[in-house]
């Protein structure tokens, strides 16, 4: 019997394609939104036909959304805050490969993930403030995206 999949079992790892960007070798985001694939439609009513010619358009895959919790560490070298002022000039010019995986008791299940390669960073969203919560903040990265792929290999993708 199949076991449902929580959304804590799912999480993305970005990667810089090149070193344009040395502060995020490799960080995991707990929470993902985005990545949906559709394609414009034209029905066309021929000579007054009562149901249409469906035209189908090249489908286009959404922009994925990345999101973590925030760290204090505004001090250390390797912190969030500088990590994030380094992307601020990186918006709009730097790529990343995104995979997109998903657990089974914190154990990876093979042959579930998503690789989004070559993804340019269009949005950094900064994290919000409020004196008066305990919530954590959240950072987000906003990718928009070109092709995806159902394994690490990067064979058999989609939009390539």
């Amino acid at each position: 019997m199949a076991r449902k999949v929580s959304q804590r079992q799912i999480q993305a790892e970005i990667k810089p394609v090149s070193s344009t960007d040395p502060s995020f070798t490799s960080f995991i985001f707990p929470q993902i939104s985005g990545g949906e694939i559709t394609a414009s439609v034209e029905k066309i009513y021929e000579g007054g036909s009562r149901s249409p010619t469906v035209l189908c358009a090249p489908f286009e895959i959404g922009d994925i959304t990345l999101t973590a919790h925030y760290d204090d560490g505004v001090r250390e070298a390797s912190s969030l805050a500088k990590k994030l002022q380094t992307l601020r000039t990186l918006v709009g010019r730097a790529y990343y490969d995104i995979n997109v995986k998903v657990y089974d008791c914190d154990i990876e299940v093979k042959g579930t993930d998503r690789v989004y390669s070559q993804a340019l960073l269009v949005g950094l969203t900064e994290p919000d403030g409020d004196s008066s919560s305990g919530a954590p903040a959240t950072f987000a990265l906003t990718f928009a995206i070109q092709s995806v792929s159902p394994d690490s290999s990067g064979t058999s993708s989609i939009g390539a």
